[in-house]
């Protein structure tokens, strides 16, 4: 029997099931923790909405401003010295080098075809900034391929110890996430 992983990472495309892959680790005993709250917090030390483009926005000025580790570094002195932890939106090249510095991580990236996931995130009924297929697209395309301080998703994804496709049921996608731990 294999040793599960310490630390698993997520990234993936919006709306592929980072979320739900997390709900899934948490019932395994992992602990939840997500990059983007870092950047949650500071929109509300700033007092600014909460929407996608000022998650990107502010995410990416933390970036610049602190070095594009800096969530990751942040995110890791909440986890402390769990035993284990999953670890959501993880889009930075930095970030990952960052976390493979910890024994027993593990990067996930989870991918669907976009109008599955563009069908998910209208569901969702949060302000996601895109009304429609081509603005989601659009958007998609700013997240995919950022510089050093930015969100470099495409690069990532490529960068992940293991990719899960979510395009079926969901005790699919759990059959599938069991494999990793």
């Amino acid at each position: 029997m294999k040793t599960p992983p310490r630390l698993i990472g997520l990234t993936g495309t919006n709306g592929a099931g980072k979320g739900e892959a997390a709900a899934y680790f948490r019932t395994k005993g992992y602990a939840y923790f997500s990059l983007s709250d870092v950047i949650r917090d500071e929109l509300r030390e700033r007092g600014v909405p909460e929407n996608r483009d000022a998650l990107i926005r502010t995410g990416n000025d933390l970036r610049e401003r602190y070095g594009p580790d800096v969530l990751a570094v942040r995110t890791m002195a909440k986890v402390g010295g769990r035993e284990r932890a999953v670890i959501d939106s993880i889009r930075n090249l930095r970030e990952i080098a960052f976390l493979r510095r910890e024994q027993g991580f593990v990067l996930l990236a989870v991918d669907a075809p976009v109008e599955i996931r563009f069908a998910r995130v209208a569901a969702r009924g949060r302000d996601e900034s895109a009304r429609d297929l081509e603005a989601f697209r659009k958007k998609e395309e700013m997240e995919r391929a950022g510089g050093a301080a930015a969100q470099q998703l495409e690069a990532c994804m490529a960068a992940a110890d293991r990719v899960v496709v979510n395009d079926g049921t969901l005790p699919e996608f759990h059959r599938k996430l069991e494999e990793v731990a």
